[in-house]
């Protein structure tokens, strides 16, 4: 028995879609779709119930950390696989997130990949930089970076992890957190590309900001509880990190040098802009060959993921300080 768990708040728009994706899949295995219902006050519930696969399961909302928890709690299966309500997997999924743990008994964790049919500039950038990620990924044997969108684990291990903290109150970084725990336990986890759920990426620049904020926001707290995993991780490539040195360092620059005729100050502005641009150049020329737009772009749109990212970090480290 495998239990598929789709924690769902508000989802009346697309939890359908997953469930749909959920009755096509072509395992011939026994499986079961746990649905847990975060306490919604749309349609979700009764949606979910319409499904004849799906098992409902309700809570006063607590988070999607404590409803992934309570899915676990309730599920009847040796592996647990996590979704989410916005994602349609693919009809091979489950098949593909089992293929790891049949073939090495010593994993005990999979991650899969997104993707998206989305036409959109900003969903294309997201779509490279995920598979940028994966690219980076693919080239460790093991992983310490399972997300939620396409997650599986054995439930023995899960359990005696108490699941995903609850510390964290929206869906961001909760899964980090988890899976850095797991690394540092010495658990065995891998990044299967091959099992793979469509989403819906942000459409727009600013929901796609907005997001990287977040992300990085409440990375310092997953950071904060494994301080190890500060350095290195086997799902963010070493120059996004350098990368976020830059903008309040071309933005302070730029205030002098607008101010000011000294040609220092502006001589100091174009050189803090060439060796950013020198640090995107990498991703940039990868990105001209897939998708020639995104690239010509992407130096702008990754200074702008930079500066997103550093303000998340700068107050997700004021957080978390005051929390002290």
């Amino acid at each position: 028995m495998v239990s598929v768990i789709v924690p769902a708040y508000n989802a009346e728009k697309t939890l359908a879609g997953c469930l749909d994706s959920l009755t096509r899949q072509d395992y011939r295995g026994r499986y079961e779709v746990i649905v847990v219902d975060d306490g919604s006050t749309d349609s979700t519930a009764r949606i979910a119930a319409g499904y004849s696969v799906a098992k409902l399961v309700r809570q006063e909302n607590a988070g999607p950390s404590s409803a992934r928890n309570k899915g676990a709690a309730a599920a009847e299966g040796e592996i647990i696989l996590f979704t989410d309500s916005d994602c349609m997997p693919e009809p091979d999924w489950i098949s593909e997130m089992l293929r790891p743990f049949n073939e090495n008994p010593e994993i005990v964790g999979v991650k899969g990949a997104y993707k998206t049919r989305q036409k959109e500039l900003a969903a294309r950038f997201v779509q490279i930089e995920y598979e940028d990620k994966y690219a980076y990924m693919m080239r460790n044997k093991y992983i310490d970076f399972i997300d939620t969108y396409s997650a599986g684990f054995k439930k023995a291990v899960f359990l005696e992890m108490e699941g995903y903290d609850t510390e964290f109150p929206v869906a961001c970084a909760e899964d980090i957190e988890l899976s850095y725990r797991l690394s540092r336990r010495g658990y065995r986890m891998i990044f299967n590309p091959a099992a793979i759920v469509y989403h819906i990426h942000p459409d727009r620049l600013t929901g796609y900001l907005k997001k990287k904020y977040k992300f990085a926001y409440w990375r310092m707290l997953a950071l904060r509880k494994n301080p190890g995993k500060s350095l290195k991780d086997s799902h963010t490539p070493q120059m996004m990190k350098l990368q976020l040195l830059f903008p309040p360092l071309i933005i302070g620059s730029a205030i002098p040098a607008l101010l000011s005729d000294k040609h220092l100050y502006l001589s100091g502005f174009i050189l803090l802009v060439l060796l950013f641009g020198i640090t995107t150049a990498s991703f940039t020329v990868r990105t001209l060959k897939r998708d020639f737009t995104v690239g010509l772009l992407s130096p702008a749109l990754l200074f702008c993921r930079a500066a997103a990212q550093f303000s998340g970090v700068l107050s997700g480290i004021i957080y978390i300080s005051k929390r002290k």
